[in-house]
């Protein structure tokens, strides 16, 4: 059964995806906390959807990655609990993970995992004592294939299905619905029609909204993905990793030779 949620709280809500569910979410008639670092393209955002929707729309400019405004997020949660948790906050550090500094890779895991485990586990509770309520994480097809230039990108996002999988199959039955999105590439800058390889960032978002409604564990949006995650999942690993190699290759010397 489709749930309808009265309030939603977006990480990451101040541009791209994020700002496709917050829109959407509004349109829907939901009240929303929208949640970035960015308190001007927030406050600028809030502005808009309470003009044009008529919904109470919160700004909480916070660094995810930062634990001290990381915890008044969490406080936030339980303390006026809501009905959906969209956790979409996260970022890639591109380049060989060899040359590229420490402090990014750490940041990828404090945003992309510590700060979506923590979000969870302070909303989930709530949800469950109410016998309602979603949370929709935002993982990627990058979490299914060997990820060179971007391995630690693509280690979080195969946790964040896995962890929300394995939360989907805990609530299961007690009215709460745990979905992890994971789509391909997307464009997040602007709204271009959607080709053989680009996803327009708010069919992305509507996919996953409708897929935490009606209950699915996972989402994958757009046809040309739907049916490339079967030839991943049977594709042999060397295969696979030797097709990442190559890939990554290329693009690290068309990066090259742009610079």
């Amino acid at each position: 059964m489709r749930q309808a949620y009265r309030s939603a709280l977006v990480t990451g809500a101040s541009s791209g995806i994020g700002e496709s569910f917050a829109r959407l979410l509004a349109r829907r008639g939901t009240s929303l906390v929208i949640v970035a670092r960015r308190g001007d393209l927030l406050d600028a955002l809030a502005r808009d959807l309470v003009e044009r929707y008529r919904v109470a729309v919160e700004v909480v400019a916070a660094d995810l990655t930062d634990p001290g405004q990381r915890a008044a997020v969490e406080d936030r949660l339980r303390a006026d609990p809501v009905d959906l948790l969209v956790n979409n906050a996260g970022f890639g550090a591109f380049g060989a993970f060899a040359d590229t500094g420490l402090d990014d890779q750490l940041r990828q895991i404090e945003l992309n995992v510590t700060a979506l485990v923590r979000l969870t586990h302070a909303a989930l509770p709530g949800m469950l004592e109410r016998g309602r309520g979603g949370v929709l994480n935002v993982a990627s097809m990058a979490g299914y294939t060997p990820s060179p230039g971007s391995a630690t990108y693509g280690a979080t996002k195969a946790y964040v299905t896995a962890f929300s999988e394995s939360l989907h199959a805990e609530v299961a039955g007690r009215g709460v619905h745990v979905t992890a999105l994971c789509p391909g590439f997307t464009r997040t800058d602007e709204e271009t029609p959607p080709n053989l390889l680009w996803l327009r960032r708010e069919d992305v978002a509507h996919a996953g909204l409708a897929a935490v409604e009606a209950g699915r564990a996972q989402c994958v949006p757009g046809a040309q993905y739907k049916a490339a995650l079967p030839a991943l999942r049977l594709m042999p690993r060397p295969l696979l990793r030797a097709a990442a190699n190559r890939m990554w290759r290329q693009a690290a010397a068309t990066q090259s030779g742009s610079a």
